[in-house]
């Protein structure tokens, strides 16, 4: 069980990745919230030599705020899973997922392709008060996984001389003021320095507010519409952390800064520049840059988030929210298929050129080591001699869902799943032992360890 410690550090952490996320791993918005506490918060490549890269990306807080009562496992689910993935017996997987229902999350829907094929199957139910499970491969909000969809095509533009990686920002986007200190390199790494504008913490260690991004003020505000502009000139407005490049800390400020980079770059939207390099190249079917839209496309399992109002616990349902609070850091939809087709070409060097997927590999001495070291837009983590080193990019918007993707280094192995949450209470300590017992049971040879 883990000490106080170490879950105060958790809630920091998942601070920090308010929106977006990874948490447990880290957060994305994504910057998400337990409890009181905020959801954050997650490139292509040839054949090459691989770094030992991985990650983990804090889920969102929120998300892990609203949980389900145990709900009924189930089989591995058949919907639009491919009869040799559906035959397959993998108990270990079956029993990872089954675990995070047990805890009392809602839902889980998993992907996993290795050296034996791809498995998919589902746990828990897709909608409380309902007892069909989650979709088989149903779209969910990726939260902080958006990240590296962002740095992919960023280095796609370097790869192209359009953008210089160690080039100043404020030489493409001269309106906003910027630092001229602050690089490319800086954005996607985390190391800007920039106030994260889901809210952050300040050089004594006290949270600072940002836009309303957890708890009751969300949940009330989550159809406001923002632009991304309207996210970078909050975040201006607040002291800076540190000097640019001196330090490291998960700004969702410095993604949505990518995005404008790319849109100023490319001339034309972030979705369309998505589209053409990366979702219609690899066919992907599901992976929508949403804008202002508020609902999942069908199929969909259904995310909640508890919440106290007025000293009372009341459960809503989240699956519609205007992720645009995100822009660039979270505000992504797609399935499982979609993010294991993505990371696995990513991986086997099929975006990128080998020197950019090196870059991006190359975890920053000073990021938290909580869940990996962080490169540019995914996290690099060695789980040990049993294992290997693991790439990955978590996520969870504010509420009610967090999103997995992992891979090895040649992309060959990859686990990418959805969690959502429910209407029971979660022990936030819980969760890096199910999120561990889940990648081991992907990624390692043999059982996974206890």
């Amino acid at each position: 069980m883990m000490g106080q410690a170490v879950v105060r550090r958790l809630r920091v952490v998942l601070a920090r990745h308010v929106e977006s996320v990874p948490v447990p791993w880290p957060v994305e918005t994504h910057a998400g919230a337990i409890g009181p506490m905020r959801r954050d918060g997650a490139g292509p490549r040839r054949r090459h030599t691989v770094f030992r890269p991985v990650v983990v990306t804090a889920l969102a807080a929120g998300l892990l705020a609203g949980t389900i009562a145990p709900a009924v496992a189930s089989a591995g689910s058949s919907t639009a899973v491919p009869k040799a993935a559906a035959g397959q017996d993998r108990p270990e997987l079956q029993r990872a997922i089954q675990a995070f229902v047990d805890a009392g999350f809602l839902g889980v829907q998993l992907r996993v392709h290795d050296e034996r094929g791809e498995w998919a199957g589902s746990a828990g139910v897709r909608k409380l008060g309902a007892s069909a499970k989650p979709p088989g491969n149903g779209h969910f909000w990726v939260g902080s996984v958006t990240k590296t969809f962002v740095a992919t095509v960023v280095l796609q533009l370097v790869a192209e001389g359009k953008i210089g990686l160690d080039a100043p920002v404020a030489g493409y986007l001269p309106k906003l003021g910027l630092d001229r200190r602050i690089t490319v390199r800086m954005l996607l790494q985390h190391t800007s320095g920039l106030f994260n504008y889901t809210g952050d913490l300040n050089s004594e260690g006290t949270w600072v507010p940002g836009l309303p991004s957890t708890g009751k003020e969300w949940l009330d505000n989550r159809f406001h519409s923002y632009r991304p502009q309207e996210l970078v000139r909050f975040a201006l407005s607040k002291p800076a952390k540190f000097a640019p490049g001196t330090d490291w800390s998960y700004s969702n400020t410095n993604y949505t800064l990518a995005r404008l980079l790319i849109e100023k770059v490319a001339g034309r939207s972030f979705d369309a520049e998505l589209k053409a390099r990366i979702v219609r190249p690899l066919g992907l079917k599901g992976t929508v840059v949403p804008g202002n839209r508020t609902q999942l496309p069908s199929p969909y399992a259904h995310g909640y988030f508890r919440h106290q109002d007025a000293g009372q616990w009341k459960v809503a349902d989240v699956s519609r929210q205007n992720p645009s609070l995100l822009a660039g850091a979270g505000d992504m939809i797609s399935t499982t298929q979609d993010l294991q087709t993505f990371f696995s070409a990513l991986n086997r060097g099929r975006l990128l050129p080998a020197k950019l997927q090196a870059e991006m590999r190359e975890p920053h001495a000073k990021s938290d080591p909580l869940y990996g070291r962080y490169g540019l837009g995914l996290f690099v983590k060695d789980l040990g001699p049993a294992c290997g080193t693991v790439l990955n990019h978590n996520g969870s918007p504010p509420a009610g869902y967090a999103a997995l993707m992992y891979s090895s280094p040649d992309g060959s192995k990859t686990l990418t799943a959805s969690v959502t949450a429910g209407d029971a209470p979660f022990d936030l300590a819980a969760y890096p032992k199910l999120l561990d017992g889940l990648v081991k049971a992907a990624f390692c040879d043999g059982p996974a360890a206890s």
